[in-house]
């Protein structure tokens, strides 16, 4: 992603003022990188939050809230396969723990969690916390309907390849958080933002 500055997108901009719980709300993209596929007999070795706030009657992403991204050394090897996805060394995670003062921090305000592959990632979430969040979990890769806008794939490289998101650093918790917040900020042909789709704003508003 490029660095967020004046010449960043609206998305990535950090939001500058409270924000009215009335017109807006607080969600949260997520993504952890670990030593394998299972969440029970496998760790996070990172873990990535970023919080953003949204108009609740439309789904439009206003900006960046809060961000948080942490290394963590796990109990059991980082195989050779896992190294190869994530990039991921021991040397990278040794004594590393996260900050939990500051991950509850984060999710205080949030409404909900969005993952790519939200089943994978909320297993591990969810043991590494120690128990289910009170709020609901969405999923970018099932939750949207991208074959009816003609992605073949619904692999998060090639949703934001389609939709022009630098992603350089794929595979990294953190530049995959600021993928999905990219591509919930695009509007589908009827011009409702992703986000708005996934949250079904665009439907109550056709229902009225």
């Amino acid at each position: 992603m490029k660095r967020r500055g004046a010449s960043s997108p609206p998305w990535l901009r950090r939001v500058q003022r409270p924000i009215d719980p009335r017109r807006e709300g607080v969600g949260a993209c997520v993504d952890v990188e670990t030593t394998g596929l299972s969440p029970v007999r496998d760790e996070v070795v990172e873990l990535a939050l970023v919080s953003f706030a949204f108009r609740r009657d439309s789904g439009r992403i206003i900006g960046i809230v809060d961000e948080y991204v942490g290394l963590r050394e796990p109990s059991v090897p980082i195989p050779p396969d896992a190294v190869r996805i994530h990039g991921i060394t021991w040397d990278m995670v040794e004594g590393q723990t996260l900050d939990y003062r500051r991950i509850d921090e984060l999710l205080a305000p949030v409404e909900f969690l969005v993952a790519h592959n939200a089943p994978f990632d909320r297993g591990f979430v969810e043991r590494l916390l120690r128990g289910p969040l009170p709020i609901p979990w969405y999923c970018t890769m099932r939750g949207i309907n991208w074959a009816e806008k003609g992605f073949f794939s619904r692999r998060l490289g090639h949703l934001v390849q389609g939709h022009g998101i630098e992603m350089p650093t794929a595979h990294r918790a953190q530049a995959d958080t600021y993928a999905m917040l990219g591509l919930l900020a695009q509007q589908g042909p009827d011009g409702t933002p992703y986000l708005g789709e996934l949250l079904g704003v665009r439907r109550q508003g056709q229902t009225g």
